[in-house]
């Protein structure tokens, strides 16, 4: 974070400074420039910890803590330990809004640094990890870490901005209408980047249309100084340009799209295809497996085309990139052939139906398919339907077996089955430790397996495991 008072930390989040009788040489003016966290358990010296209230505990429990680990200042609704400043404030979680909107508007006020916004029903942790390499090409630049992109993890990300940033890349998600109006609130997009709109988070939005008007916003309050990066592919998302008065760059397969791709061709090492960038083209040896995440790259490819790289250094970075992230298509194993290929962080069912067409397009020859599926979480009224047109996808691209895995999966499994196409090759666990000693005495040379899931059915667990069995 850059250098603050203490004084204007309490300002900014309208919050009342308490320096108790045991805290020596600190007053008003004492500047604090560490992290911001709100876990106990990641404070380091000089850091200020911001005691929320959450649904499952409360941050004031943690305050020792924090302390003990040498938190140099405390955010807390009621006063607590007063072995550090403090600053008392009505609602933690609101608070740490508000320092990052105030350090965002300060450095960009004070310097060159351009926001880029990224949102999506899929793709989204990828698309960021795509675009900061590209922005470390052109200066200093703060990304948003793992998946933090909600009302936490977004301010938490832009309080690591410095005076000398020159981009700041935030992932920014939702589970509910205005979460990405408070986000970019905070932190105005220069770059708007829109990716799918689909069912991921259909049970919290209550159906494809609110989904549609939260995605969004992200690109509806975007002035027409800034830049809306839309999908030409997404019929949703391309609805978007009548919504904002940004600049539209399209990205996508159709024809229409600024920066798109061609001859897209894939196996377990990657993807290889032809990107074009307003009537540049050059050839793209994309290392990250799958062809859904040629769009996450083309997305990325004009965000860096924004930012002013040249044609060379997109491809360059482009290539560099060896995976999309932890637990997303992420290739391990190789003993006697078999490939594992872990890709249970999250699953909606556009990316559940991807995996399964990717692990179609890279079984090997002399090699079989076989697909670990859990459930996909967080779709709610249209949880059944979509584990049923799951497995009836399993089936109809002749993935060699399927291996359900979780009782929440389970109308995956039965869908599988009594599509009639197989005679025993889906099998179902109630639990992970059963199914890896199934697929451990199962598994053949050469078999190419995928583990896909949402994050909370576990199944990456599982996939780390087949990994270093595999190993």
């Amino acid at each position: 974070m850059i250098d603050l008072t203490l004084a204007e930390i309490a300002a900014a989040m309208n919050g009342r400074l308490v320096i108790g009788g045991s805290v020596d040489s600190v007053s008003a003016d004492t500047i604090v420039s560490g992290e911001s966290q709100t876990d106990s358990r990641e404070v380091k010296a000089g850091q200020i910890f911001f005691a929320r209230r959450g649904e499952e505990t409360d941050g004031h429990l943690f305050v020792a803590k924090a302390v003990d680990a040498g938190a140099a200042l405390l955010v807390v609704e009621r006063e607590v330990d007063d072995r550090v400043p403090q600053i008392v404030v009505a609602d933690a979680t609101i608070a740490l809004g508000q320092l990052a909107t105030a350090v965002v508007h300060r450095v960009r006020a004070a310097g060159e640094l351009t926001i880029v916004g990224i949102t999506g029903s899929n793709g989204k942790t990828t698309t960021k990890n795509l675009v900061a390499a590209m922005a470390e090409r052109r200066g200093s630049s703060v990304a948003s870490e793992k998946s933090f992109n909600n009302e936490v993890g977004g301010p938490l990300t832009m309080l690591r901005v410095q005076q000398d940033t020159r981009t700041l890349v935030a992932e920014m998600g939702a589970s509910a209408e205005g979460e990405i109006a408070r986000l970019t609130a905070m932190a105005p997009p220069s770059i708007g980047v829109v990716l799918t709109v689909g069912l991921a988070h259909a049970g919290e939005f209550g159906g494809i249309e609110t989904t549609f008007r939260t995605k969004s916003e992200m690109v509806r309050d975007l002035p027409d100084s800034a830049v809306a990066v839309l999908n030409r592919d997404d019929p949703h998302v391309s609805r978007m340009a009548e919504l904002t008065q940004a600049r539209v760059r399209w990205f996508g397969l159709h024809p229409e799209a600024h920066v798109r791709a061609s001859d897209i061709d894939s196996d377990a090492a990657g993807t290889r295809f032809t990107l074009h960038i307003d009537g540049e083209s050059a050839p793209v040896n994309f290392h990250v497996l799958g062809e859904h995440h040629v769009t996450n790259a083309l997305a990325a490819a004009t965000v860096g085309h924004e930012l002013g790289l040249s044609l060379g250094e997109i491809v360059d970075s482009l290539q560099s990139a060896t995976k999309a992230a932890r637990w997303r298509m992420e290739v391990m194993g190789g003993r006697d052939g078999v490939t594992i290929v872990n890709d249970a962080y999250n699953a909606s069912p556009d990316s559940m139906a991807a995996g399964i067409r990717t692990l179609a397009q890279i079984r090997k020859p002399d090699g079989r398919s076989v697909a670990v599926l859990g459930a996909m979480s967080e779709l709610g009224e249209y949880s059944i339907e979509e584990h049923i047109r799951i497995g009836l996808q399993a089936v109809r691209l002749r993935i060699n077996e399927l291996v359900v895995v979780g009782k929440e999966a389970r109308q995956l499994h039965i869908s599988a089955i009594n599509e009639g196409s197989w005679d025993g090759e889906s099998v179902f666990f109630e639990e992970q430790d059963e199914a890896f000693d199934y697929l451990m005495s199962t598994l053949q040379p050469n078999d190419t397996v995928l583990v896909k899931s949402s994050n909370s059915a576990g199944l990456r667990f599982l996939g780390d495991r087949l990994g270093e069995a595999f190993a």
